[in-house]
């Protein structure tokens, strides 16, 4: 890297370091075994730019360093370390990534079409809450059907646990989930089994404790605007042109120190940059070269949903893979549950919101949203399919509610399963959040450890936050939140792993669902026509024209029992000559259901309430198919 401490092949560290404020840089180092107050100091030559760079040729791998800076007695921890065994406000370590023996030569990496992506908390996945944990439990996610793990931000933030997205070392995986090379090691053991793994990078803000860049710069923060989280990034002002350097730089160092396939890119809409290119442009170009000739996939969150951010750069878009698709959880959650408050008031959770979804990916394009009073979104066409990644819950969705609660808990099991259908064999690229899979029990908080006077402005912020919704505006509500900094909160959210078993109708049907998805030619393929029609308030059918495969249809009725009577629904008629059979049913009684009818009857077609069922095209072998 241009930046950070760098083991020389002849011997001795490299150091480089950017600090335009500073007149005077200095690297101390010490072996981790020394007695207190033994170290060396080496003094760092100024070069164009505002870096300061030198050879300390004792230093080697494992040492500890920090960077002394003008007159200041405080000795600071490398912004670009790659590791900090003491957290954020300890020494910095010395590390050699090139010890490290990857076994995944042959891995070509991925494309965002056709895969399954798993978002994963590593400190509160399993027990342990480390890395070596969750590579543990890498074959048990890879049999579900999963082909892309999303890891949760794991660059090094204070305090003994927290979501990640306050980090404040974006170059150093948190010391909270191990070493550096047990994350090389998830990655590597991933790909031996033909699992992808992206990470989820923070690019908005960093965190408020522990950030010691304003002591190395003036200009890394952005003056004339913020975020909802903190100072933004300056990426276009005076002073920008190391901070664009320091975030592309990280964006290339996870491709290639630890051979991630990509990244998720959080809170875009809230990267304010005027260049051209902009950051993210950059971002995603820098993927693509530090990935060597691997398929790379990258994705963004961007609520104000700027369809432009997956267009490629020769037609004004950012070259990015994904967007995530809100609209969809939104309207999810208001068919499942009935609530319609805050952000979720523009959502009705109809059948022909999933059926515009479908075939557009995202409702808002340009349309009045009235929970912001203003127009949201923009066009999606000519965009595939793929890049609209749905889901029905995430680390925030989940959160977002007065007690964390899964919506298995919030709905009815039968429309909770029909829901699982739409987001597992419809057109768009599915995410699971982790254990939705087998119902789990556990919530999923907002959590963060701070000291105290930074915990109680956290927690007051976040019951702000919460009360946008009315519900959770109440004088009772608001006494019932978890506190953030209370590590019974954090406790809470850890998975049970042993409810794959006992609960084995929902990991089940996921797992069969998936199955269907990957081994059909037709259910998941991006190339494929679509065309969808709802039947009723609640009911909906999605056709896939799959040619020479045969047709297929998703029935999903989020409602009552649908007797149509008179069928004049063209989705409806199978191909000439050909009948529909059932495939798959979600009231398959191994998953909890009641059992499977046949919804083509003579006196027309019943489609099962709180049901979904998948049938496929087959050629008819009698002349009267019909039953009664």
């Amino acid at each position: 890297m241009p930046i950070g401490a760098e083991v020389q092949p002849a011997g001795g560290i490299h150091f480089r370091v950017w600090a335009p404020r500073c007149r005077r840089v200095a690297v101390e180092t010490a072996r981790p075994d020394a007695p207190a107050g033994e170290s060396v100091t080496v003094a760092l030559a100024s070069e164009p730019g505002g870096y300061f760079a030198g050879l300390h040729p004792q230093g080697r791998a494992g040492d500890l360093y920090w960077f002394r800076l003008d007159d200041d007695e405080t000795r600071y921890p490398d912004p670009a370390s790659r590791f900090q065994p003491q957290g954020p406000r300890g020494p910095s370590e010395i590390v050699d990534p090139s010890q490290f023996h990857w076994t995944d030569q042959g891995w070509r990496g991925l494309k965002l079409a056709g895969q399954v992506m798993y978002e994963v908390h590593v400190g509160t996945y399993t027990r342990d809450g480390t890395f070596d944990a969750l590579t543990r439990e890498l074959p048990r996610i890879a049999e579900l059907g999963v082909t892309v793990l999303e890891v949760m931000p794991v660059a090094d933030f204070p305090g003994r646990f927290g979501w990640g997205y306050d980090g404040v070392c974006l170059f150093a995986p948190t010391r909270l989930y191990g070493r550096p090379d047990d994350l090389r090691r998830l990655v590597d053991r991933a790909h031996a089994i033909g699992m992808g793994v992206i990470l989820d990078v923070v690019y908005n803000h960093l965190g408020p404790d522990g950030n010691f860049l304003t002591r190395f710069t003036d200009t890394f923060f952005a003056k004339r605007k913020g975020t909802d989280w903190g100072d933004a990034i300056n990426f276009d002002g005076e002073g920008s042109e190391g901070v664009r350097e320091f975030v592309i730089q990280n964006a290339a160092y996870w491709i290639d120190e630890f051979h991630f396939d990509g990244l998720r890119l959080d809170a875009t809409h809230a990267i304010n940059d005027r260049s051209s290119p902009d950051i993210v442009t950059d971002v995603a170009r820098q993927v693509r070269e530090r990935a060597a000739g691997r398929d790379t996939i990258v994705v963004a969150e961007n609520e104000s949903q700027e369809a432009a951010l997956v267009r490629p750069v020769d037609r004004g878009g950012c070259g990015l893979d994904g967007l995530w698709n809100d609209d969809f959880q939104h309207s999810a959650l208001v068919a499942l549950t009935g609530r319609r408050e805050a952000y979720y008031t523009d959502y009705l959770g109809t059948a022909g919101e999933f059926v515009a979804m479908a075939k557009r990916g995202f409702l808002y394009q340009g349309q009045l949203y009235s929970w912001q009073k203003k127009h949201r979104g923009k066009p999606t066409d000519g965009i595939p399919r793929s890049a609209f990644i749905t889901f029905v819950e995430n680390h925030d969705q989940v959160a977002n509610s007065a007690r964390g609660e899964r919506l298995h808990q919030l709905s009815a099991p039968g429309t909770y399963r029909a829901m699982t259908a739409l987001l597992l064999l419809g057109p768009n690229t599915p995410l699971l959040f982790q254990g939705q899979e087998f119902a789990s029990s556990a919530p999923f908080l907002f959590f963060a450890d701070h000291h105290p006077e930074l915990a109680r402005a956290v927690r007051e912020g976040r019951r702000a936050f919460l009360a946008q919704f009315p519900s959770i505006a109440t004088e009772a509500a608001q006494a019932a939140l978890a506190p953030p900094e209370d590590p019974h909160t954090f406790e809470r959210c850890r998975l049970d792993l042993s409810e794959r078993e006992r609960n084995a109708a929902a990991y089940a049907m996921h797992r069969d669902l998936l199955t269907l998805r990957r081994g059909d030619p037709v259910f998941g393929a991006d190339d494929v026509e679509i065309d969808g029609a709802a039947l009723g308030a609640s009911a909906l059918v999605l056709r896939f024209f799959g040619g020479p495969d045969g047709d297929r249809l998703l029935l999903v009725n989020l409602g009552s029992q649908l007797n149509l009577d008179i069928v004049n629904e063209p989705l409806l008629a199978p191909p000439e000559n050909q009948r529909w059979r059932l495939m798959w049913s979600s009231d398959d009684p191994k998953y909890g259901g009641e059992g499977a009818p046949h919804v083509e009857r003579w006196s027309g077609w019943m489609v099962p309430g709180q049901a979904a069922v998948a049938l496929t095209a087959e050629r008819r072998r009698t002349l009267l198919p019909w039953r009664k």
